[in-house]
This record gives C-alpha cells, sequence and structure tokens, in this order.
C-alpha cells in the first residue's frame, strides 16, 4: 500500500470533520471527500499541516472496522 502526504493541505477547499471524531473540540479528524489520489486525513487543530493520503479501499476498509467495533478500547 501506498500513502502520500500532502506538506501543507490548508489550500485545498471542502474538509469536514469525520463523524468518528470525539465531540470535544480537543481531538478531530477531518477528510476530504472526492480527492483524485485517495482518502486525505489531517489533523482540525493544524490545518496547514500535513495530511495522509491513503488509499480509498483502505480508508474503506479501516471505517468498516470502526463501526464494527473491530478495535477494542
Amino acid at each position: 500500500m501506498t500513502e502520500h502526504i500532502i506538506g501543507d493541505a490548508s489550500a485545498m477547499r471542502g474538509w469536514r470533520k469525520s463523524s468518528y471524531s470525539g465531540p470535544e473540540s480537543g481531538s478531530c479528524l477531518e477528510v476530504l471527500d472526492g480527492h483524485r489520489s485517495g482518502i486525505p486525513v489531517r489533523d482540525s487543530k493544524n490545518p496547514q499541516g500535513p495530511a495522509l493520503v491513503f488509499a480509498t479501499t483502505g480508508w474503506s476498509t479501516f471505517v468498516t472496522a470502526l463501526k464494527n467495533n473491530a478495535f477494542p478500547a
């Protein structure tokens, strides 16, 4: 699997808070739908920071695992 890093993702528009982020403002992930290379993910507290771009299939597998509580607390 190949991941890509976008050094400064602040110029990209359309970020949304992940539905799996907590309700408190301290720990939020943002995702960008419709990117040509996959699914970019960034820390909402650092919008000028890097974003990781995951392969679409890898991201889908991860989200499905979250929905199925595959990660023990």
